[in-house]
């Protein structure tokens, strides 16, 4: 089994249109290494039948019966991994399938567009994948909490296990909200983010059209909520800022003088892009392949997503940046300490 997964990380590396490539003999395209690894039937074979749970047992009514357990393994080996630094980001991430699915996603923002969507938590400095959910819709494995809608009850579920430990959550407007903020705060955990104007709780803002860099703030000793003009209208909520401004490095090529932005705001362009970085990069060495089984697609998607991980440990503990060929290494050496139940730990206090 392990081989057959490090054939299938190699393929992320070698790029060919399809399977069959790999153990093609034409002088051009061929790879001969693979033939050494497995037979192209037998590999086949073992792809066809890949299969993760008993279905004499399984749960039916779970939308996710067929990879929760391979999703539940790596989550929580994950968390028991890495502790993550002070900076955290929650985002979603969308892993491409065009096939008939009950829970499929559109969202024209993303490059893929459709697929399965993921919510992501990732530590900032580091870009480790902490947490996976996987949105199933209304049967989303999710704890509700009072007061607070789906998005709100994403972030708690995901930082239950980091409240309390002074951690600062960055988040999109989908997620903000004064309630969620409170909450967080009231826990020991600060949050920042963009935020939409007509949230419940959110401060009025004067109506008059602002010119670009004019910005408003308004605070209530625990919250600051702001409104910038830059292309357009930016509505910032922030429980660990206050209302000041600092330059950007930059100057306006129009009047020469040096560009300034919201503190906040300057902390939520350079922090809150951890999940998408983490999506190009497994873009580049991804091992996903066609397939007519959605649940086979997120467990290549997962095992890209360790892969990632255990790049970041490495680097961590020897302080070596690596290649994508180092990576593929990298993933032969997680299959092999998962064979072997090796685990280490990587602890950082939040605080640094």
């Amino acid at each position: 089994m392990y081989t057959f997964l490090v054939t299938f990380l190699l393929m992320g590396i070698v790029k060919k249109n399809s399977l069959r490539e790999y153990w093609s003999t034409d002088p051009m395209f061929a790879t001969p290494f693979f033939a050494t690894l497995f037979s192209q039937d037998r590999f086949l074979a073992l792809l066809r039948c890949l299969h993760f749970v008993n279905n004499a047992t399984a749960i039916l009514s779970d939308p996710l019966h067929k990879i929760r357990n391979v999703l539940i393994s790596l989550t929580s080996a994950f968390g028991r991994v890495f502790v993550p630094y002070k900076d955290l980001c929650i985002d979603e991430s969308l892993m491409l399938w065009k096939g008939r699915l009950a829970f499929r996603q559109y969202i024209p923002s993303k490059r893929h567009r459709f697929g399965v969507k993921f919510f992501v938590m990732c530590d900032v400095k580091t870009g480790f994948v902490q947490d996976i959910i996987v949105y199933t819709g209304s049967t989303t494995d999710i704890k509700h909490y009072e007061g607070l809608v789906v998005s709100g009850s994403v972030v708690m579920t995901m930082l239950a296990p980091h409240l309390g430990k002074g951690h600062t959550l960055y988040v999109d407007n989908w997620y903000s909200s004064p309630t969620l903020f409170q909450h967080l705060l009231s826990n020991s955990t600060g949050a920042c983010g963009t935020v939409r104007s007509n949230r419940k709780g959110m401060p009025a803002f004067g109506c008059r059209k602002m010119q670009r860099g004019e910005v408003e703030f308004k605070e209530n000793g625990q919250q600051l909520a702001l409104k910038w003009h830059d292309k357009r209208d930016v509505h910032v909520l922030s429980t660990v800022h206050t209302a000041t401004m600092s330059a950007t490095g930059k100057v306006d090529h129009l009047t020469g003088e040096r560009k300034i932005k919201p503190d906040c705001v300057l902390d939520y362009n350079l922090k809150m892009g951890a999940v998408d970085k983490a999506d190009m990069i497994n873009s580049f060495v991804e091992c996903a392949r066609k397939t007519t089984k959605w649940y086979k697609n997120i467990f290549f998607h997962l095992i890209d997503t360790a892969v990632l991980n255990g790049s970041i440990v490495h680097r961590q503990l020897t302080g070596e940046m690596i290649t994508e060929q180092g990576i593929f290494v990298i993933g032969c050496t997680v299959h092999i300490q998962i064979h072997y139940a090796i685990i280490v730990t990587i602890s950082h206090p939040p605080t640094h």
